[in-house]
Parts: structure tokens; C-alpha cells; sequence
């Protein structure tokens, strides 16, 4: 197996906090000769199961986290992990990445998560030394070696099994040993709160005994009352031992009820979420209603400028009202003035008002020739220059009120006679002939 390219993966984990016994390191060397290359046999216990990232590498003894390696190799997967051979592995590592010195070292199983798993004894990096004596020895006594190796190598494998065995009872008894410390742990703390409950009420017991003693020395003449006292308090005790016992089943009556204000609240939310929704509604009514009143102030900021539009238009009808009563009063002084002019001029040549034979002008003649005069000119034989031409003189539709013929005039036609609709002389509204009530209430809206 080749040195993999890249760091393998390491952890700042002490070496206190790591597990050295889920791998066993096998026939580990006191010293390998520099120069070659050195396998190096584990074998991997039932409570560890390898994996990818897991490394093997060369650490100098006395260190101190995973990250102090010298060389590393990467493990080989076995294919089948239930096997007892499977369990046997080697890696090699080349004489190239080996150390050159002679400082002792060991082999330490690195997981893909920084933590050892297990550690060899250690070892050096040194050639042989010149003293090492050569033994020779027959074939029997090799048979016989061989044969004793032999022995020792299953010795040492039930050993090693036996050793598994007991590393299996060792980790279970840890884990059991771990969880009676905290159970101990707990038992040590509840032991503890009870001792202190314990020594509160024995110096509250303490306290009363030196009352009681104070009172013995003071009333020993009251011995008997004493002794009633001590029957009560026994009975004082019987009651508080069924207060508590009272008490303990109020517990439980408030656990049941704790119970049933739990489904009370279940049932109150599922309430809740039922408001809630009927709440969305609300709001969705609230914004429709939001809408229709924007609509309505809308509307009724239309109806707001609509009515000051015909208020205005009201104020100057009323102006041109006061207009055409003032002209309608000058015109009927001047046609008074006409009249008395005229019986002046008819006085003057001798004529007789009364006496004169009146004919009422057609509308082809009289008013065609003379429109200037109200009833006529009887004096259609005289020509007369200097005499004024006055307007004729019609009545308003709305008020019955006298008006010019060219005002009048000006006033029909900015308001044609339709047979089909009725307008209102002030505003224009239009109104069909079914609705002539209407349309008289609306023209004496316009008067008030």
C-alpha cells in the first residue's frame, strides 16, 4: 500500500480521552532495522467496526494529540466484518517514510474522526547490534522449538480471545459502572436536598424541645396540663399526618384537573382558531364596508359639488332676477311717462284721449309695425320722430313676472320648448312629463 496523498483527518483530543483497547497491535518488533520495510499486524475487536477514513500511522512516544504523526498509511476495508480472519490485518509502510533516528515509537489505529483506538508497545529504529550471538541448533531441537511455538502462538490466541472476552466485559462494565455513577450521582444529590430537609426540621425540633423543656421548668407544678398539651399535640400530629395525606389527594384531584384543562385548552384553541377565522371574515366585511363608505363619501363629495355648482348657479339666476325686476321698473316708468306724454301731445292737438275710437293692433299690424308699444299706437296716422320705441313685454314661465321681449327672447333660447322632457329654466335638469310634480317641486327648490 502506497502513502495516500493528503492529510489524513486528526483531532486536537488528548490522549486521555481515547479508547487503546478496540485495537490490538500483534507482533510488534522491540526494533526494526533501518532500510526496510516494516508491516505492521492489528486486529480489530467486535465493538469497533472499521471505515474509510481509518489510518494507521507512526507516532513518536510522549505524544500528545493525532496531530504529532511521523508517517501514516491508510487501512484496507475488510470485505466481510463477521469474520473471525477478517479481523486480522496488516499494513505495510515503506523504509523511505520510516524514521531515521533511534527515539522509540509506536503504532497508533487512527479513526476518520481524529480519535485513537488503539496503540502498540513501543519500538526503535535501530540496526543489529554487533553483539547478538549466533545460535545453532540441530533439527530436533528446531522441531521441537517449532512445535513449542506452535503451542505458545494457540496459547497466545486463546489468550488474545480471552482477552477480547474480557475487553467486551470491561467496556460493558464501564458503561454500567458509568451509569450507576450517575445514578450515584443522583442518589448523592437527592441524599443530600433530604439531609438538609432532615437537619431543618431537627433544629425546628430542637427549638421546640428547648421550649417545651423552658415550660417543663417553669409550669412542673402543671404536670398534668403538660400531659393534656401532649395529647393534644399528638392529636395536633394525627390531624396534620391527614391534612397531608388530604393533601396528597388534592395533588392527584389537581393533576386529574390539570389533565382536563389540558383538553380544555385544546378544545379553546381549536375555538380560537375558529375565531380567528370568523375574524378574517370580519376584517374582509370591515374592508368592504371601508370601500363602500370611501365610495359613498366619494359620491357624496359629487353631491357636495354639485350642490355648491347650483347654489352658485342659483345666486346668479337671482342676480339676473334682480336685473330684470330692476329693467321690468324702468320700463314701466317709462311707459307711464309715454302715456302721459301722449295724452299731453293729444291735449295739445285738441284730440279727446277718451274720445278716440281704440282698435286693438293685430298681431300682423299692430304689434308687426309698432312692437314698441304695449296697447298700440293709436296715432298710426302721425309720424312722429322723436317718439322712443319701447320692448314689448311677456311673462316669465317660472314666477309669472313681466320681462322684456329680447330678454325673454335670450331666456327661450337658451331653454328650447320640448314636448318630450321638462327643463328647469335655472339649472337645465331635464325631467320627463311624467314627472311635472317633480319638476314643480324642483323649480321651487330654486326660489326659497
Amino acid at each position: 500500500m502506497e502513502k495516500s496523498v493528503g492529510n489524513p483527518p486528526t483531532s486536537a483530543v488528548l490522549r486521555d480521552h481515547c479508547h487503546f483497547s478496540q485495537v490490538i497491535f500483534n507482533r510488534v518488533e522491540k526494533f526494526y532495522v533501518p532500510g526496510g520495510d516494516v508491516t505492521c499486524y492489528y486486529t480489530l475487536t467486535q465493538q469497533f467496526t472499521p471505515r474509510r477514513k481509518d489510518w494507521i500511522g507512526i507516532f513518536r512516544v510522549g505524544w500528545k494529540t493525532t496531530r504529532e504523526y511521523y508517517t501514516f498509511m491508510w487501512i484496507t476495508l475488510p470485505v466481510d466484518l463477521n469474520n473471525i480472519s477478517t479481523k486480522q490485518q496488516e499494513v505495510q509502510f515503506k523504509a523511505y517514510y520510516l524514521p531515521k533516528d533511534d527515539e522509540y515509537y509506536q503504532f497508533c489505529y487512527v479513526d476518520q474522526d481524529g480519535v485513537v483506538r488503539g496503540a502498540s508497545i513501543p519500538f526503535q529504529f535501530r540496526p543489529e547490534s554487533e553483539e547478538d550471538i549466533l545460535v545453532v541448533t540441530t533439527q530436533g531441537e528446531v522441531e521441537e522449538i517449532e512445535q513449542h511455538n506452535n503451542e505458545l502462538r494457540k496459547e497466545n490466541q486463546e489468550l488474545k480471545d480471552s482477552c477480547v472476552s474480557l475487553q467486551k466485559q470491561n467496556s460493558d462494565m464501564q458503561a454500567e459502572l458509568q451509569k450507576t455513577q450517575e445514578e450515584l450521582e443522583t442518589l448523592k444529590s437527592i441524599n443530600k436536598k433530604l439531609e438538609q430537609k432532615v437537619k431543618e426540621q431537627k433544629d425546628s425540633w430542637e427549638t421546640e424541645l428547648l421550649q417545651l423543656k423552658e415550660q417543663n421548668q417553669k409550669m412542673s407544678s402543671e404536670n398534668e396540663k403538660m400531659g393534656v398539651r401532649v395529647d393534644q399535640l399528638q392529636a395536633q400530629l394525627s390531624n396534620q399526618e391527614k391534612e397531608m395525606e388530604k393533601l396528597v389527594q388534592e395533588a392527584q384531584d389537581k393533576t386529574e384537573q390539570l389533565e382536563c384543562l389540558k383538553k380544555e385548552n385544546g378544545q379553546l384553541f381549536l375555538s380560537l382558531m375558529e375565531q380567528r377565522k370568523h375574524q378574517q371574515k370580519l376584517e374582509k366585511t370591515v374592508e368592504e364596508l371601508k370601500q363602500q363608505e370611501a365610495i359613498a363619501a366619494t359620491k357624496q363629495q359629487e353631491l357636495t359639488d354639485e350642490n355648491l355648482f347650483l347654489s352658485k348657479k342659483l345666486s346668479d339666476d337671482k342676480m339676473i332676477y334682480s336685473v330684470l325686476q330692476k329693467e321690468k321698473e324702468r320700463l314701466e316708468g317709462e311707459n307711464d311717462f309715454l302715456k302721459r306724454d301722449n295724452v299731453r301731445l293729444m291735449s295739445y292737438m285738441g284730440l279727446d284721449f277718451d274720445s278716440m275710437p281704440y282698435q286693438v293692433p293685430s298681431d300682423q299690424e299692430g304689434a308687426g309695425q309698432h312692437p314698441g308699444l304695449v296697447f298700440g299706437n293709436p296715432y298710426s296716422g302721425i309720424q312722429e320722430s322723436g317718439a322712443p320705441i319701447l320692448p314689448s313685454v311677456s311673462k316669465c314661465p317660472t314666477c309669472n313676472s313681466n320681462i322684456a321681449d329680447d330678454v325673454f327672447e335670450r331666456i327661450s333660447q337658451q331653454q328650447p320648448v320640448e314636448t318630450l322632457s321638462l327643463n328647469c329654466p335655472i339649472c337645465d335638469k331635464s325631467f320627463s312629463p311624467d314627472e311635472e310634480q317633480i319638476f314643480e317641486d324642483h323649480v321651487f327648490c330654486h326660489s326659497l
